[in-house]
């Protein structure tokens, strides 16, 4: 079944060819793009410290004002990541850059709710009165520093949010010369690296499902990025040019609201672009827009996104039941139940969090809970199985891997180091003193983690 013409190195390195074509030479030394270089989690040539603390390690910290659980991404000496500061109703709100002041302080220890911004456990808010400001920050790699920062757009969000979501949530992406970054609802953005705003799109309003607020990331591959737009009215996905932002397609979906980032891989012949939702997970051509091949099988709200390994795509979820497939990438037409599923495992799987690929082992959890899975991503067989962490109960944050090590950071900022095996090592659990939903990202020695008010820098 796995003696397909699947040329391995090819399909491994697929993601970083998403913006291969204007990244300089080193694009995996890099974490340009949601999920790192590869988008898979990994980190090929990093090597962050294993431990660190309030006192240890920290390089440098630098205040975020506003909310977001976008995660940064980071291209040679800049770093990019987004927010969304809510205005004082009293006050005149600006349309341009401003230095809005520091959010309040949330409380620590915020464990066991289980709920993600695709969740169906209640909290949300209700509908703002309040202007928001959708800012882009650049910051300085080395000094933490904010180089710019640009007001994207300034309004009163059409719909409230889970408690746990931010009007910020979908990561930026870049190639190099630009940084894309959408706000869903309130646009989609095209910067240069100095701050001017190339184009703009409005692409319409979304209705989430009990108004739950958006999240999916748009994906990159040479001059084509892609957005996804499932929610509760008519879902699509969409094909924009990235050198000016006009439509090179645009195709009707039959979803509800999904919060899944797409993936882009060159296979079969063809680059496609993989995105999972609750009824389907699809592959379309990305030259033409045209269905390659759809798989149902997942459960409702499938957040983690997909992974290319081997010739196959895992698609995971973990909401309302327990999903993960491993999809031929040579699949064409509906391959539902089909031997183009390679195989499955549908114990244990994620919620929020996106799994880990590194070497031949997937790591994931269960839920959004501190239960972690690691198994053989060639058969679906586990290594560990379901094992409890210690320290670390309550999960958003995907797990990611460096230099024989793997990093799951917990909503309280606990973050488990163990070791890059078959078999569970802990090689250190540490504090960083601020709650943390954002997916960390590494760079070399260094490794960015987004709290709720700073950015760190974690680094010898």
């Amino acid at each position: 079944m796995f003696n397909r013409s699947l040329f391995v190195l090819s399909l491994a390195c697929a993601c970083v060819a998403s913006a291969a074509a204007q990244l300089p030479d080193g694009a995996d030394e890099n974490w340009h793009q949601w999920r790192g270089p590869l988008a898979t989690g990994a980190s090929p040539a990093g090597n962050p410290p294993t431990s660190w603390g309030p006192e240890e390690n920290i390089v440098w910290k630098t205040p975020i004002p506003g909310r977001g659980s976008s995660s940064p991404i980071v291209l040679g000496d800049r770093i990019f990541l987004t927010a969304a500061i809510e205005q004082p109703s009293d006050e005149v709100r600006p349309a341009g850059p401003v230095d809005p002041p520091q959010p309040p302080e949330r409380s620590r220890g915020r464990r066991g709710f289980g709920g993600g911004f695709g969740g169906g456990f209640g909290g949300r808010g209700g509908k703002p009165t309040s202007d928001y400001m959708f800012v882009v920050y650049c910051l300085d790699r080395k000094s933490g520093d904010i180089v710019w920062q640009k007001t994207a757009a300034t309004q009163v969000p059409h719909e409230g949010l889970h408690s746990t979501n931010t009007y910020a949530s979908a990561s930026p992406v870049t190639d190099g010369k630009h940084v894309y970054v959408s706000f869903g609802s309130y646009g989609i953005y095209c910067y240069d690296f100095d701050g001017n705003q190339v184009w703009s799109r409005d692409l319409g309003d979304m209705q989430t499902r009990a108004s739950f607020g958006e999240g999916a990331s748009p994906a990159l591959y040479g001059n084509t990025l892609v957005v996804p737009w499932d929610h509760e009215g008519p879902s699509f996905i969409a094909a924009l040019d990235a050198k000016t932002g006009e439509e090179i397609w645009k195709k009707d979906r039959d979803e509800v609201t999904t919060w899944n980032t797409p993936l882009i891989v060159e296979a079969a012949g063809r680059t496609q672009a993989i995105i999972s939702a609750t009824n389907r997970t699809r592959s379309y051509d990305l030259a033409t827009g045209d269905i390659i091949w759809e798989c149902g099988g997942q459960t409702t709200n499938p957040i983690p996104s997909p992974i290319a390994y081997n010739g196959m795509v895992f698609c995971m979820s973990g909401y309302r039941g327990e999903a993960l497939q491993a999809i031929s990438l040579e699949a064409e037409g509906d391959v539902t139940e089909s031997s183009d599923v390679v195989w499955t495992h549908n114990e244990g799987t994620s919620y929020v969090p996106s799994a880990l690929l590194t070497g031949e082992r997937l790591y994931f959890t269960k839920g959004n809970n501190g239960i972690l899975s690691i198994i053989d991503a060639n058969t679906g067989e586990a290594y560990v199985d379901q094992k409890r962490l210690p320290s670390v109960s309550s999960i958003y944050a995907s797990p990611v891997s460096a230099a024989g090590r793997v990093y799951i950071t917990g909503r309280d900022g606990t973050t488990l180091v163990i070791a890059d095996g078959e078999a569970f090592e802990v090689l250190a659990t540490n504090e960083l003193g601020e709650d943390v939903d954002a997916s960390p990202a590494i760079v070399g020695t260094q490794m960015f983690i987004r709290g709720t008010n700073h950015l760190f820098c974690i680094g010898e």
